[in-house]
């Protein structure tokens, strides 16, 4: 693992690998000085504003740009350290790609914990995004960190193999001829750059870390890197046949990025499985937390903190609580009442749903349906006594 600080930091971008180096960047296009002023100007009193709403002692974080969409203006997002703010000033349009996957992986959290107690909830108007939950080095803390490097690495690639960007393209190393299972092939098509998507996304995400050198910077970057890596275990090979009435005796192949499910799913059982750990006293790598806990592995997400339970609404934790979730009656998963409402009960209310059913075609050319009514009842978890509510607030 490298070290926060280490030199890598003083460079430009990491060092490029020696068998497949990555293109060196190249400057973007600068924006009219006009154009940049009067936008600049149309964005500086809300962001201001928003700025003086954060909560105390919370850092602010690059995560915001997804929330910022097309509007970002290097200068005014609060939270970026001086090389972030380089990259972002330098590449506008990756900033762009940076800002659609945050937001594509925002997504994919909510999804993978939409039926637990804690269930990835964003802050509006909160340039954290999370709030307090992330000051915790809890496995929360790793997951986010993981899935949110992820998304930048899968956003990049994308953006690169689709021609969005001018500073990358397809993948230029996927060349000649190869093998696998089925014999041999020819590279071809558009292989999808992820050499670009890694490294930049290394120099982006992990600038921040590098520059704290604590434990949780340590952590921090543990878990970004194994998000990097998780993208580049789902990459798929994709392929042409070439011959007589597709028999196959030629084949073009390229790398794909799979769907970016697969990297949340994969990501979610390492949630599962992580790893608790303290830091060494050099403060270089990881011990286990407890005599006769399994050391932690590249692969493994790390964490310092036990969790809160996430019961009930707790300011200082950063716990939003369960009351009002929706849970299921039936379930004795995570998404159960029993489980959901921390054993304070459940109501429940008889709700009406209308929806389309017994669809025809109709020549030509329309689909008519019917209107279904449908009750059902919806379960969702009781809010705690006052005088407990009180005690965590």
């Amino acid at each position: 693992m490298l070290k926060p600080g280490s030199a890598e930091e003083a460079a430009q971008l990491p060092p490029r690998r020696t068998r497949a180096p990555v293109p060196a960047l190249a400057p973007g296009p600068a924006a009219p000085d006009g154009s940049r002023a009067s936008a600049r100007l149309g964005l500086a009193c809300p962001l201001l504003l928003l700025l003086l709403t954060l909560p105390a002692r919370v850092d602010t974080s690059w995560w915001y740009i997804g929330a910022l969409g097309a509007r970002v203006i290097c200068d005014n997002i609060p939270g970026l350290v001086s090389r972030q703010r380089q990259l972002c000033q330098r590449y506008p349009d990756i900033m762009r790609s940076v800002g659609e996957g945050a937001r594509e992986w925002i997504r994919e959290c909510q999804h993978q914990f939409r039926h637990h107690r804690w269930n990835c909830t964003t802050l509006d108007r909160d340039h954290t995004v999370f709030g307090r939950v992330m000051l915790r080095s809890s496995r929360e803390a790793a997951f986010v960190y993981a899935i949110s490097s992820a998304g930048v690495v899968h956003a990049i690639t994308r953006a690169c193999s689709q021609g969005e960007l001018s500073v990358c393209s397809c993948d230029p190393y996927t060349r000649g001829r190869h093998h696998d299972q089925r014999g041999d092939f020819d590279w071809g098509g558009c292989s999808d750059n992820i050499h670009y998507g890694v490294r930049f996304a290394k120099a982006f995400v992990d600038a921040k870390e590098k520059r704290l050198k604590d434990a949780r910077a340590l952590m921090n970057l543990h878990n970004n890197r194994c998000g990097r890596t998780a993208v580049r275990r789902f990459l798929k090979l994709e392929c042409k046949c070439h011959g007589v009435s597709g028999s196959c005796t030629l084949r073009t192949c390229w790398r794909a990025l799979s769907d970016f499910r697969r990297t949340g799913d994969y990501l979610r059982r390492r949630y599962d499985g992580a790893v608790q750990v303290t830091a060494t006293q050099d403060g270089a790598n990881f011990t286990a937390a407890r005599q006769g806990y399994r050391r932690a592995t590249r692969t493994d997400l790390v964490y310092f903190d036990n969790s809160p339970d996430y019961c009930v609404l707790d300011k200082a934790a950063g716990s939003l609580g369960t009351a009002g979730r929706v849970c299921s009656k039936t379930s004795k998963g995570t998404d159960g009442c029993e489980i959901m409402c921390c054993g304070r009960g459940y109501d429940t209310t008889r709700v009406t749903r209308v929806t389309q059913c017994e669809c025809k075609f109709h020549w030509c050319c329309a689909v008519r349906c019917k209107e279904c009514r449908n009750t059902v009842d919806v379960h969702t978890c009781k809010a705690p006594k006052k005088a407990e509510w009180l005690d965590q607030t």
